[in-house]
């Protein structure tokens, strides 16, 4: 999937990726989509409700088979 951007939170414990998150959303323009790659599982919990809470689209979410998580995130328009 096409992204903009790339947030590498490997190795990063709650609450860091969604911190570190909420930062490089701040850096993109309205509908420009984010890469966010984490290994801490409470991510896929994490991540669903803090797009839901600022109105910004998670497009996807993939696991793989060594623990890694990948999200692609929409910032929302205006």
């Amino acid at each position: 999937m096409q992204h903009q951007a790339v947030l590498d939170a490997e190795g990063l414990l709650c609450p860091e990726p969604v911190m570190m998150l909420h930062v490089e959303m701040r850096k993109l323009e309205p509908k420009e989509v984010l890469k966010v790659i984490a290994t801490d599982p409470s991510t896929t919990r994490d991540i669903p409700k803090f797009c839901q809470f600022l109105g910004h689209t998670l497009l996807d979410q993939q696991q793989n088979d060594d623990g890694f998580y990948f999200y692609w995130i929409q910032k929302k328009e205006g």
